[in-house]
């Protein structure tokens, strides 16, 4: 008898720590923060070698986390990028009208998240919805796309630009921290108009700590949407004129700033181990605006280009205790993050939706597995499978005179390049492998439908 009390102990202990070892294996709903920075290049960090500007607190965060090397904006400028990210969908899928997510406001990011029981906020720039005559009453406002609260601009920085003026390199050049009329908005209110852009970043970072402090006991999700770097960029007093990368190296390294004081809020409040951290750019740079844009680095192309410099962005993903560090290579992009958060708090997501592709990046996350995104299609002009890549079109950077969309070319045969082996795309190699290039053009056509 004694000994059969003993197997059936040790059988019940065996089992209790099997149980207990799959509830380590599973971790519970973080909290997460997803810091969304503008116009910032795959060259702009020093993580991802930048040698001017000073980034100590991003660095930490990739060496202790996951920095990825081959990840993806959903578009090459603000409004594409920002619809793919909200809605999991691929852009070219989604109408272009301003309010074209207007009748999916319940199968957003937020939407999904608060319907787990997050407390929800947006602190920055919104811009999915273009620039409506009044924002404050707009379907499409944060608070009608599943936010609790909400922070920010409307749109981009240079929207509207100065009376009689476009955003052009002289603008930038001579504008002042005042001179484009652009509203602050808590809420349903204007705060301020026009707001002081130097003060952009830094309010965005005192809103954000003391929000964090006030959920603390809750889960939630914090959207912390940067307007810098796009231009014109403004840093905060205490920032101007301390960095060897120059004006836009003062804004980079007051963003770094903020990161850090986002990291030392959820330490100091004992959250560290509960939240995840996912830093990434809405596209890469406008380098065609000289001091005012930054550097996609070894990378071809700035933003509004299909080239990588203007997709490929820096991604840092960190969660202390869970995430082991490592650099990913494989691919990834920013709608994704949709699927991988609804797989990490248990929320649903919108698969009947056209051109919803989001791919659930938590098995790389959590077990270092590969990434399950194998291809990427940027816009309608290339098409990633893989290590190659072709191009069946590409376009110029923006004019930064008139600024105006440059034409774009179209090539006969698609250029072809390896990116493993030509990262700057300067080596196309179409004709010995017209193989790859007819296997990527069928790849392309059927993910367009055609």
């Amino acid at each position: 008898m004694h000994n059969r009390f003993a197997l059936l102990s040790l059988m019940l202990l065996s089992v209790s720590a099997l149980f207990s070892s799959a509830l380590d294996a599973a971790p519970s709903a973080p909290n997460i923060v997803l810091i969304f920075v503008d116009d910032m290049g795959y060259g702009d960090l020093a993580c991802y070698g930048n040698t001017k500007n000073k980034t100590p607190h991003l660095d930490r965060l990739a060496a202790e986390g996951q920095r990825w090397t081959s990840f993806y904006s959903s578009g090459s400028t603000c409004v594409p990028s920002r619809k793919g990210l909200m809605s999991g969908r691929h852009p070219v899928f989604i109408p272009r009208q301003a309010n074209g997510l207007k009748d999916d406001r319940s199968a957003l990011m937020p939407a999904m998240l608060k319907r787990q029981g997050y407390a929800t906020a947006i602190l920055g720039k919104w811009h999915l919805a273009g620039y409506p005559k009044d924002f404050t009453v707009d379907p499409m406002h944060p608070l009608e796309c599943g936010f609790d609260y909400h922070y920010g601009t409307p749109g981009s920085n240079d929207v509207p630009p100065p009376p009689g003026k476009k955003q052009t390199r002289e603008v930038f050049d001579n504008c002042d921290k005042f001179s484009f009329p652009v509203p602050l908005i808590r809420g349903r209110e204007v705060v301020e108009f026009p707001v002081n852009q130097e003060l952009l970043t830094r309010r965005y970072t005192e809103e954000a700590v003391k929000w964090i402090e006030q959920q603390k006991d809750n889960r939630f999700f914090l959207y912390l949407a940067h307007n810098m770097p796009h231009a014109p960029i403004f840093a905060s007093p205490e920032f101007q004129n301390r960095s060897a990368g120059g004006r836009f190296g003062d804004v980079v390294e007051e963003i770094d700033w903020s990161v850090g004081q986002v990291v030392e809020t959820v330490r100091r409040l004992g959250i560290e181990k509960e939240t995840l951290i996912v830093f990434t750019s809405d596209n890469g740079p406008w380098s065609c605006f000289g001091p005012h844009g930054g550097t996609a680095g070894p990378l071809r192309g700035e933003k509004a280009t299909t080239w990588e410099g203007g997709q490929r962005v820096p991604t840092i993903f960190y969660w202390p205790g869970t995430i082991k560090p490592a650099t990913i290579d494989g691919i990834g992009a920013n709608l994704d993050l949709y699927a991988t958060f609804a797989s990490l708090t248990g929320g649903s997501e919108p698969s009947d939706k056209p051109g919803y592709i989001s791919t659930d990046l938590s098995p790389t996350l959590l077990e270092g597995k590969p990434s399950a995104r194998q291809t990427w299609a940027y816009h309608q002009n290339a098409f990633r499978s893989g290590r190659y890549k072709i191009h069946v079109a590409s376009s110029l950077p923006t004019d930064p005179v008139t600024r105006r969309r440059r034409p774009i070319t179209t090539y006969d045969t698609p250029l072809l390049f390896d990116l493993n082996a030509d990262l700057g795309e300067q080596d196309d190699i179409a004709e010995q492998h017209p193989e790859v290039v007819a296997r990527l053009v069928n790849e392309m056509k059927a993910f367009h439908g055609k």
